[in-house]
């Protein structure tokens, strides 16, 4: 795995301006999840909170099970029947999605926002051709027909970079490889201009060349339509190279959230921090590297509130049983936790179940 580089200017997300935050494409607040299963209900999500702005693209890493991938899910309204999803606010472009939520999401998928998921190949309809997945959706939200549709198509692909787009228009998804299928769905998630992109986990099953590719596309992309990037990964060096902030969930928490060269500079949370530890960079060797012992814990029944006590050296009976604390570092950074790594005092801190 290509590891983090040591300079700060490696960062090759879209533009971002510190003070589209004032009004951020996508606010989340309070978001929690609970799925009802048969062994009980498992508490997937508890009060996550992030917000993006127009030209930035933000983070959620941690490890598979840690809420990520849930998370723009119950955004984007696709969790199914078993899931309960609460929020004090899901505001996306100016629409609440809290109020009205099933018809304003109809609304707002594809158009406002817009999502690559892990396996393009199975997001793909495979008997389906590519021009008639992207024409559908043109349809849906533009109300193209015929050749305007065709021709909006076809406009899209070649946007991706899809060598004779013309042609790739009539193929199937099962005769194009896995770097084109991305492509591909790329193109439908862009086609209607939507202004946040949801890129879950986009480079999974590629080669490291192909992987760049898209990421570099996306960053391209992004930064030509001004728009807000959620991607979701759980390597670390990618977020690096291509995201200006970053949350970092564990179990179901929000843990911390701050600057990406910050995060980097000076974790604040035990979690981040070995992670970090966790993560390949150039100089390192498999004896530097330290992996975090434990596993996430069962999300079932009553949890303490913090969900990392039972990985973390640094646990106290505090822990154990006191309402977890957000504190803000300053600059935007934030973290979770009762005993922070991070030397300096917390100016502010707001007490999160």
């Amino acid at each position: 795995m290509r590891g983090p580089r040591n300079d700060e200017a490696h960062v090759r997300g879209p533009a971002f301006d510190g003070a589209n935050m004032m009004t951020p494409v996508l606010d989340v607040a309070d978001l929690s999840v609970r799925f009802r299963t048969r062994d009980g209900v498992v508490h997937a999500l508890d009060e996550v909170s992030f917000t993006v702005g127009a030209g930035e693209a933000l983070a959620l890493v941690g490890e598979s099970g840690s809420g990520k991938s849930v998370s723009a899910s119950a955004v984007m309204g696709i969790l199914g029947d078993t899931a309960d999803v609460s929020a004090t606010r899901i505001v996306l472009d100016g629409v609440d999605l809290t109020a009205g939520r099933m018809r304003a999401l109809r609304e707002v998928r594809g158009r406002k926002a817009a999502m690559i998921f892990q396996n393009a190949r199975a997001a793909l309809n495979p008997i389906r051709k590519v021009g008639r997945q992207l024409t559908d959706v043109l349809g849906r939200h533009f109300g193209l027909r015929g050749k305007a549709a065709r021709e909006a198509a076809i406009d899209a692909l070649a946007k991706v970079r899809i060598p004779d787009p013309a042609r790739r228009f009539e193929a199937y998804p099962f005769e194009l490889s896995g770097g084109m299928c991305q492509r591909v769905m790329i193109a439908i998630a862009l086609a209607c201009r939507p202004k946040l992109l949801i890129a879950d986990e986009p480079t999974t099953g590629l080669d490291v060349t192909t992987q760049a590719a898209i990421m570099d596309l996306i960053d391209t992309l992004a930064a030509e339509e001004d728009m807000a990037t959620l991607l979701i990964t759980h390597d670390l060096a990618l977020a690096r190279d291509h995201c200006q902030r970053i949350a970092v969930m564990h179990a179901g928490h929000v843990v911390e959230t701050g600057e990406t060269h910050a995060m980097f500079a000076g974790p604040a949370h035990p979690y981040t921090a070995g992670l970090l530890a966790a993560t390949p960079t150039e100089a390192s060797s498999l004896a530097s590297l330290h992996p975090i012992e434990g596993s996430l814990p069962d999300l079932r029944g009553t949890l303490p509130p913090c969900r990392y006590l039972w990985r973390c050296d640094r646990r106290t009976a505090e822990c154990e049983s006191a309402p977890l604390p957000r504190l803000t570092l300053g600059d935007g950074h934030t973290v979770a936790c009762h005993h922070p790594l991070a030397a300096a005092a917390p100016v502010a801190q707001r007490a999160i179940a």
